[in-house]
């Protein structure tokens, strides 16, 4: 099966298994969800979801966010791995939002990258989810089975992102990108199944017997 057909394979796949794709991190509006995704670094999305409604209801908006105390912002986020900087960058980019956008969440990735703790994927979810706008985030799921599937080298995340628009159409990376993170959660997990395991990895590579490696984002 060459690339492209594994690609329709897999969205067909993917499509019939998740027909709906609720975000994953619970949120209001795009400013929650963009505090969200940033808390969620090296987190999981449960416990992401445990600590919001706590730091939501104390700051709503950028404005009552930005003026919250740093102390504040970490007591309601300790949980969470690496919290401190976090709460130090939730700050900052409230006081940013308030500053520099009118108290809005910027809809370019170029002024969503420019804030603090925002990388490219933290902005590729905020454009794809709040905004609509075509993104493909590549998180460690996504570069694991895209790697996995023989869909990229693996080589980097960016390259995987590349890859994975080359091979789909535009109008479905919004939705794929969330059906592969599900797939990869509940099916192709890093230690459950080794490219020889789960449902899709038997259908789209039948015969194969060995276990396929993988580069870590």
């Amino acid at each position: 099966m060459r690339k492209q057909e594994r690609a329709k394979a897999i969205q067909a796949h993917l499509e019939a298994r998740y027909p709906q794709t609720p975000i994953p991190l619970d949120h209001s509006d795009p400013f929650t969800l963009l505090v969200a995704v940033l808390l969620s670094a090296q987190c999981t999305d449960r416990k992401v979801n445990e600590v919001t409604p706590s730091l939501f209801a104390a700051g709503p908006t950028p404005a009552a966010m930005a003026a919250l105390e740093e102390a504040e912002i970490l007591r309601h986020i300790r949980q969470l791995g690496l919290a401190n900087t976090k709460a130090r960058n939730v700050r900052k980019l409230a006081r940013i939002l308030v500053d520099t956008h009118q108290g809005q969440v910027p809809q370019t990735f170029e002024d969503l990258e420019a804030l603090p703790g925002v990388g490219h994927k933290t902005a590729s979810v905020v454009m794809a989810q709040a905004f609509g706008v075509p993104a493909f985030p590549v998180d460690t799921h996504i570069h694991r089975l895209a790697q996995r599937w023989g869909l990229s080298s693996g080589l980097s995340v960016e390259q995987t992102e590349r890859d994975l628009k080359r091979l789909f159409p535009i109008e479905a990376w919004n939705k794929l990108h969330l059906q592969i993170i599900f797939y990869g959660r509940e099916h192709c997990t890093a230690r459950g199944c080794d490219g020889t395991v789960c449902p899709l990895c038997r259908e789209l590579y039948p015969k194969r017997n060995k276990p396929v490696p993988w580069r870590k984002a």
